[in-house]
Parts: C-alpha cells; sequence; structure tokens
C-alpha cells in the first residue's frame, strides 16, 4: 500500500486485514511503553492546510508509537501564508528526507496531486468534501468492537450534513465493502445534488427510521462550507434531526450513537447521549491511533517487524 487517497483504494480484504493490524496496535497501545520499533528511521510529516485537532493528534501519536521520526507543518506562519504554492512547498519538505506524508487540505483532489508531485507516501487526512479515509476506518474498525467481526447486514443510518461531509463519503463506501446497509437521512438541501454512485437509500425523516436501524451516525453542520441558509434555525435542526434523549431512547437495545467530532452538542447530538452508553464517541478517538498505526505500518515497514 503506497499511498491511502480513498476508500477506493482498498479492496474488502484490504480492510479487513488493516482491521486485524489494528488490533495488534491497539494492544500496543494498552502497553505500559506504548511504543513499538516498526518504523524507527522513518519520517512521517504532518501537512495540514486546514485546522484540526484529533485527526493531527492521532497521526502524529500513531507515528511516534512506531517509533518514526515526525515533523508538524502548519499554513500559519509557513511560506504557504505568504504565498508559495502546494506543489513547492511538498518538494521542499521531500528535499529534506521523508518517507511519508499526512495530507489535510480544503481543495477536493489536493493528497492526489500530492502523491503525484513525490515519492513518498501521502495518506489523505481529510480533502474538502471529498473523503476521509482513516475516519471511515476507525469508525468500521469501532462497529467491529462493539459488534463482532461480520458488519454484513448491519443496518446504518447516516444523518445530518452529507453534502458537505468528506466522512460520510468514505463511511458510505467503507461500510458497503464490509457488507453493511445504509441509509442517508438529511433535509434535501444537506444532500449532494446527486446520488449517483452512492450506494445508499435516503430518508428525509430520521423519526421514521429509528427503529431499523442497529448504528445511527451523526454528522457535524458544517456551517463553514455552506454559502446559504440551508435550513430555517439550529433549533429547527435539532428538533428534526438531532439525537435527542427521547429519540435515542426509541432505538433499539442494542443500538449504537456514532460522531466523527467536533460534535456541537444541543444541536447534532444532545450531552446526555452523546455521554451515554450508547455512544462510541471516545472509542473512536482512541481506536483511530491504533488505525492509524496500521496505516502508517502497511505503508512503510520494510516486514518482518514484530509489533
Amino acid at each position: 500500500m503506497r499511498h491511502l487517497l480513498a476508500i477506493d483504494d482498498l479492496e474488502r480484504s484490504d480492510v479487513e486485514e488493516l482491521m486485524e493490524l489494528t488490533d495488534s496496535f491497539l494492544e500496543v497501545s494498552g502497553r505500559e511503553i506504548a511504543k513499538v520499533p516498526a518504523l524507527r528511521g522513518r519520517t512521517v510529516v504532518s501537512l495540514f492546510y486546514e485546522d484540526s485537532t484529533r485527526t493531527r493528534i492521532s497521526f502524529e501519536t500513531a507515528a511516534k508509537r512506531l517509533s518514526a521520526d515526525t515533523m508538524t507543518f502548519g499554513v500559519s506562519g509557513s511560506s504557504a501564508a505568504k504565498g508559495e504554492s502546494l506543489r513547492d512547498t511538498v518538494r521542499t519538505i521531500e528535499a529534506m528526507g521523508i518517507d511519508a506524508v499526512v495530507v489535510r487540505h480544503a481543495s477536493a483532489g489536493a493528497p492526489q496531486r500530492v502523491a503525484g508531485w513525490i515519492d513518498a507516501g501521502v495518506v489523505n487526512a481529510g480533502d474538502g468534501r471529498h473523503e476521509h479515509p482513516t475516519q471511515a476506518l476507525l469508525d468500521c474498525y469501532t462497529l467491529r468492537r462493539r459488534l463482532g467481526p461480520s458488519l454484513e447486514g448491519l443496518r446504518v443510518a447516516i444523518v445530518g450534513d452529507v453534502a458537505n461531509s468528506r466522512v460520510a463519503r468514505s463511511d458510505v463506501k467503507a461500510l458497503r465493502l464490509l457488507g453493511a446497509q445504509i441509509t442517508l437521512v438529511a433535509p434535501p438541501t444537506l444532500l449532494p445534488s446527486s446520488l449517483r454512485g452512492w450506494p445508499a437509500e435516503v430518508a428525509h425523516d430520521l423519526d421514521s427510521v429509528l427503529s431499523d436501524v442497529d448504528v445511527v451516525i451523526l454528522l457535524r453542520l458544517q456551517r463553514e462550507r455552506q454559502s446559504e441558509a440551508l435550513f430555517p434555525s439550529l433549533r429547527e435542526y435539532s428538533l428534526r434531526y438531532g439525537m435527542t434523549a427521547d429519540r435515542a431512547r426509541r432505538l433499539g437495545p442494542d443500538a449504537l450513537v456514532m460522531h466523527p467530532g467536533p460534535m456541537n452538542r444541543g444541536v447534532e447530538i444532545d450531552a446526555e447521549v452523546a455521554d451515554g452508553a450508547r455512544s462510541t464517541i471516545t472509542e473512536q478517538v482512541g481506536n483511530g491511533v491504533a488505525v492509524r498505526m496500521a496505516v502508517l505500518y502497511r505503508m512503510l515497514a520494510s516486514g518482518g517487524t514484530d509489533v
């Protein structure tokens, strides 16, 4: 696996292998000294053109636990803020001697362009409204940990701002690859203009699907990507599409609630639900480190290293 740019880069066998490898790295993360020498001598760069907390720290922690050297690049205070192009920036970083670049960018397709410009491996950490493949992998892994190794036939509702969500695109592809059934739940204004290529059903009424799903994945309202008013108010949105405590009580007894974060508490999800027994939100963050360790290991390890 030279790059991870989109879920389409993976076959089902690749995803399952990454899930099994993640099991090993989750065990490593639980050790007193949570570190293995698998990527000693390798250098991983975080190249983030958008703000991030969870994803950036998760990748950096993953690289360090694999004993890789890390470098962090932020736009503020860099040559990029002075007008340097993305291509010149990544070529400059490559000249320092690196093995992998983790890229987050506001423009869809930016990681693919970077992969064409340099010889180092590239991981897409979120590009515009396009994809966020490692978030999808950690969501799948979290479900496997809670529900068992097979997601075949699992009924999943993805709720909210689907049109602007790179997580939704990657989750749909990854979950379908593992056999889950997906329903997108949103007002028409928060759905893509075309759903061609989306292997999912569509519903506009959250209450109508609550009793029929095993998992609800709530999406953050991407207000920074919305150029016009797409719903009357936050209160109206929460009333129709928020995971309130009352809605959570109407889910099946074993149904789970997920959110990729950051959350708008009281909008997409009530605090009682976010902190309740159904919620996997904290687990998702913890599992993200182990999943990203697995991805970096698959990309960079020369083989034969014990974990």
